[in-house]
């Protein structure tokens, strides 16, 4: 990821940190060998959870992009 400026809201170098924190789970959860298959159910409730965190996260990547805008004049 691009370094932050010094002119940067540090409420939003604070959640660009969480989410490249977040970013570095997944990553590793992607990288451990898979378990036997879970039950349909199980899984739907995943992919359910999963869609309302990324939308949660593009929210997030938005305000902190209208933060910075922000900050930089623009």
């Amino acid at each position: 990821m691009a370094e932050p400026t010094a002119m940067a809201d540090p409420r939003a170098l604070q959640a660009l940190r969480r989410i490249e924190r977040a970013c570095a789970r997944i990553e590793a959860a992607t990288a451990r060998p898979r378990p036997a298959s879970a039950p349909l159910a199980e899984l739907e409730r995943l992919r359910e959870a999963h869609e309302r965190l990324r939308q949660r996260v593009s929210g997030a990547v938005e305000q902190i992009d209208e933060l910075l805008a922000a900050g930089n004049g623009a």
